[in-house]
């Protein structure tokens, strides 16, 4: 019996244990080898990505006297929990529950933030808690105040929910009405107002479960980012005031690459996603501006705003977008806005399975003159191409719009199986004659392209 129990001992000893390869340098999880000094890492242990430490450390920005009534300015408090972390190694700065004011804030390499439910991190409205500095606005640089949440060059970083970063805007957005009403000419640039989250230089960066809502000015501000992914947040603002509130865009996509954006939800008074670069005449040879290209938008929902995205006010490049799976209650489906004085390229953009639901369009596709300058060159030409909506189902108000600047050249444009009640079928656009129909009904009737209307001259 005893020699019996001996074999088996040895047995047990030699034989590999599921989950385990014969060597002992090698161990399996699901299937997949991974190389481990000793063998005995345990199989549960998170998989690091490359030159990043799997770094659990927390701090609270309670343990460094923030005070959550509202009232209290507590940027001093939540910069020195950032701060921490990073001078020690990184992690993560958690918001507990509570409303906690705040002016600017700089994320640092490492640090990640999490809002916990029932946290709120509120703007000032004070526009000296935001300190200026030559930051990227409007398709070019200039001295701006910071946004709320900054990050420069802030691989890897995960900003998390269920959390609400509150912008508390509606004193930004009164001050620029008060100066309209004085000036009819007053432009965004004129009456500063801070965005909500602005991110930089970084790759790698996840936003998820977070409500932006009652940004003084953009809500969310990627610039030179790459493999960007937004999940399940919702962006809010009053859409319905004196006028909506003022350039108080959902995302603001600014010359990126591989941006994704899912489940999430739009209901704000401006442009919704929008895709920027540079502008004016030389834009194509602005360096600081690359193409916009690979973005991914899908299962989302957009209530209010100018529409589900919108290239302009500021592009060059936009190129190679997928659209899928959303459904809009007012904004356009697409919106393009043609710069009479910008270079444009727009081109392999592509919306699918879209349910419409309101009385917005399915096309704004027209320049957008409110603000040009030719500096003394001739206009540029643009290009429009490679445009494809299919499988559209709802109600909505109208076609909408197509027309072209003078030197905007229009390719291929197709609308397809498409399925609508529409309040209003006339439809008008320019002379586009890479505009296609394929099974097009509308109100129960099959529809063919109109005849094209003529573009109208440029207007200086």
């Amino acid at each position: 019996m005893k020699n019996k129990f001996i074999i088996a001992l040895l047995l047990i000893t030699v034989l590999p244990v599921p989950g385990f390869s014969a060597n002992a340098n090698k161990k399996t999880v699901s299937g997949i080898s991974l190389k481990t000094n000793t063998g005995t890492t345990p199989a549960t242990q998170p998989k690091e990505e490359k030159g990043i430490k799997n770094n659990l450390k927390r701090y609270d920005i309670l343990a460094f006297g923030a005070i959550s009534d509202g009232k209290t300015l507590n940027s001093k408090a939540i910069q020195a929990a950032i701060d921490k972390c990073a001078q020690s190694g990184g992690g993560t700065v958690v918001i507990p529950k509570g409303e906690f004011l705040s002016g600017a804030l700089f994320l640092k390499p490492g640090v990640n933030l999490e809002l916990q439910e029932g946290a709120m991190l509120k703007g000032s409205t004070d526009i000296k808690d935001y300190p200026k500095a030559t930051t990227r606005i409007e398709g070019h640089f200039e001295p701006w105040p910071a946004a709320l949440l900054n990050g420069d060059k802030v691989d890897h970083l995960h900003i998390t929910g269920p959390g609400i970063l509150d912008g508390n805007g509606q004193p930004f957005w009164q001050e620029f009405y008060r100066r309209r009403n004085l000036d009819h000419k007053t432009t965004n640039l004129n009456v500063e107002r801070p965005r909500l989250t602005f991110i930089q230089n970084s790759k790698n960066v996840q936003i998820s479960g977070i409500t932006f809502k009652n940004s003084g000015f953009w809500n969310l501000h990627v610039y030179r980012c790459q493999q960007v992914v937004v999940d399940n947040c919702r962006f809010l603002a009053p859409y319905e005031l004196e006028g909506p509130a003022p350039s108080t865009d959902g995302i603001d996509v600014d010359s990126s690459q591989d941006i994704t954006i899912t489940n999430s939800y739009f209901a704000v008074g401006d442009d919704d996603i929008a895709l920027k670069g540079s502008k004016g005449p030389f834009a194509m040879d602005d360096k600081d501006s690359p193409a916009v290209e690979r973005i991914h938008i899908s299962n989302c929902t957009f209530k209010a705003g100018g529409g589900i995205v919108t290239a302009g006010s500021e592009a060059t490049i936009v190129r190679d977008v997928d659209i899928q799976h959303c459904t809009t209650t007012k904004p356009t489906v697409l919106r393009l806005k043609l710069r009479p004085d910008t270079p444009q390229q727009y081109e392999n953009i592509r919306l699918n399975d879209i349910t419409v639901e309101g009385s917005g369009a399915i096309f704004n596709i027209s320049p957008w003159k409110q603000y040009f300058d030719l500096k003394g060159q001739q206009p540029p030409k643009s290009q429009v191409r490679f445009i494809t909506i299919s499988n559209v189902k709802g109600w909505c108000g109208s076609f909408g719009k197509i027309i072209g600047n003078p030197d905007t050249d229009f390719g291929e444009i197709i609308l397809k199986n498409v399925d609508v009640k529409m309040k209003d079928t006339k439809f008008e656009p320019g002379d586009i004659k890479g505009l296609k129909f394929e099974n097009v009904v509308v109100n129960g009737e099959a529809m063919s392209v109109p005849s094209p209307t003529v573009t109208p001259a440029l207007v200086p």
